[in-house]
């Protein structure tokens, strides 16, 4: 329990929210009283003789000039984007792989000739394992299935365009639109980019027009899903109003299986899963269901240690992986408040802004090193967190830094359990857990956050238009089951 005084300020804080908040009007309507009683005082003899006193340029320049300046903020000012739809590739029965399966098939690949992953190997992964989040109805693709595991192009291949096409043939047909229609397409995965490149791949499957603008984003890590609805969003801003595009985020498993035994890669081997989505994004808001407000990226990579953090590599054996820093943690940290210090002044109402700049002057200008730094409520700007299930360690940090709810971070906790971590696309599986549970409302807020490799924090701020009107997704058939308890330590 806090003091008489903690708890007195916290029965006022919601008074001072709203007059804060609501300064404008709080200020204005004593000043319109006031304008009111003068004129009633005053006479309409008295008032006319005022206005007759003005002159005429005084008038056109009270009337012209705000008529310029609002006709020149509607030309300058971006075009606003929405999102008509999304779809998440929907994981199928036959490439579930329970924890027993995982490493059973971990000690078999001991035994593969080149292979170097060892027992000790084995045990440290039932480790990860137990203490990941992960649940047992987690996927990967096909080839990992395999006793070696392949790694082949041909596989990788089948991969993609089962996870791609899925999600892109759920989209069409919940929008109704047609692939001649699509005006853009970027698309991200970042550790598999063969030639043709996964944009040709998607125009080849559907006949898109020939003069469609396509990207194919790799290298970005698990934040490219917000790097592409934000390139996505610079290019409607140039295409003709009403346009569409089309976001595709995934990361292709199959060639990235690590069998060495360094046991900074052992981590992406039980940790990433199959997943994908597909986004359409449009300038026009009919039949949109959510406004995209804000998308703001920070970069730490000038500093090496962010820059190395997440890095691709070979080991000693020549076994290539993906190797994570024991100083992950604190380098997305870093990043965090990098991006919150970008992101707050534009989402965050006056009221936590205000407090934020008291604290920052106590601190700084005054040096009163006693007074803590103010932490945002967020909660004030957003009623929805979408935070990227990159482990149950990121979960808790992002929890932690951000003074979150459990409620807050139960569609991240619940993504990760169900589906893994399905990098860049994992956001939107959280989206839809949210939407699955009934919990989306007209004009509520959603925060996306995204972590990659370089090192980057990139989010994305969505407002409401429309919720869902049917359940449908990859949490149909599951949806039930949620939430669960996840131990600290899972015992099997």
């Amino acid at each position: 329990m806090g003091s008489p005084a903690a708890e007195q300020l916290r029965q006022l804080k919601p008074l001072y929210q709203h007059v804060v908040n609501n300064f404008v009007a709080v200020l204005a309507a004593p000043v319109a009283v006031a304008a009111a009683v003068a004129a009633a005082r005053a006479g309409p003899d008295e008032l006319l003789a005022r206005l007759h006193a003005l002159r005429t340029a005084h008038v056109l320049l009270a009337v012209l000039v705000p008529a310029a300046a609002a006709a020149l903020y509607f030309l300058l000012r971006p075009r606003p984007v929405y999102m008509v739809d999304y779809a998440c590739f929907r994981t199928r029965p036959n490439c579930r792989v329970p924890f027993a399966t995982f490493l059973e098939h971990a000690k078999l690949v001991t035994f593969v000739e080149g292979a170097s992953i060892d027992e000790r190997s084995v045990r440290f992964m039932t480790r990860l394992l137990e203490r990941s989040g992960l649940g047992e109805e987690t996927c990967l693709p096909p080839a990992h299935h395999y006793i070696p595991p392949y790694r082949n192009m041909e596989a990788s291949r089948a991969e993609v365009e089962l996870v791609i096409f899925s999600a892109i043939d759920d989209l069409l047909a919940k929008t109704g639109i047609s692939p001649a229609a699509i005006d853009i397409l970027v698309v991200n995965c970042s550790l598999f980019a063969p030639i043709p490149s996964f944009t040709d791949m998607i125009i080849r499957k559907y006949g898109m027009r020939p003069d469609i603008k396509n990207v194919h984003l790799s290298g970005m890590g698990c934040s490219a899903g917000l790097v592409s609805v934000g390139l996505a969003r610079n290019y409607l801003q140039v295409a003709p109003k009403g346009a569409h595009a089309l976001v595709v985020s995934t990361e292709t498993i199959t060639p990235n299986y690590y069998v060495g035994k360094e046991r900074a890669m052992l981590l992406p081997n039980c940790l990433f899963r199959m997943g994908g989505a597909a986004v359409l994004l449009s300038t026009s808001r009919s039949r949109a269901r959510f406004r995209l407000a804000r998308v703001v990226r920070t970069l730490t990579g000038a500093q090496d240690s962010a820059y190395r953090c997440v890095f691709q590599e070979e080991d000693g054996e020549g076994h290539r992986g993906i190797n994570l820093s024991k100083d992950l943690m604190t380098i997305a940290g870093d990043a965090l408040k990098a991006n919150i210090t970008a992101i707050g002044p534009l989402v965050l109402p006056a009221s936590e802004q205000l407090l934020f700049a008291l604290s920052f002057i106590a601190r700084r200008v005054l040096s009163n090193r006693r007074v803590k730094p103010y932490l945002p409520d967020f909660r004030t700007a957003f009623e929805h967190f979408c935070i990227h299930a990159g482990g149950r360690a990121v979960i808790d940090e992002l929890q932690r830094s951000l003074g979150l709810s459990d409620q807050d971070v139960e569609a991240s906790r619940m993504a990760l359990h169900r589906f893994g971590n399905t990098s860049s696309s994992s956001v939107w599986y959280e989206l839809a857990y949210i939407e699955a549970k009934g919990r989306m409302r007209k004009g509520d807020r959603v925060w996306m956050i995204g972590f990659g490799s370089g090192f980057k924090c990139n989010s994305a701020a969505w407002e409401c238009i429309a919720p869902p009107r049917s359940a449908e997704g990859p949490w149909e058939e599951s949806i039930c089951r949620y939430p669960v308890d996840i131990p600290e330590v899972l015992k099997h």
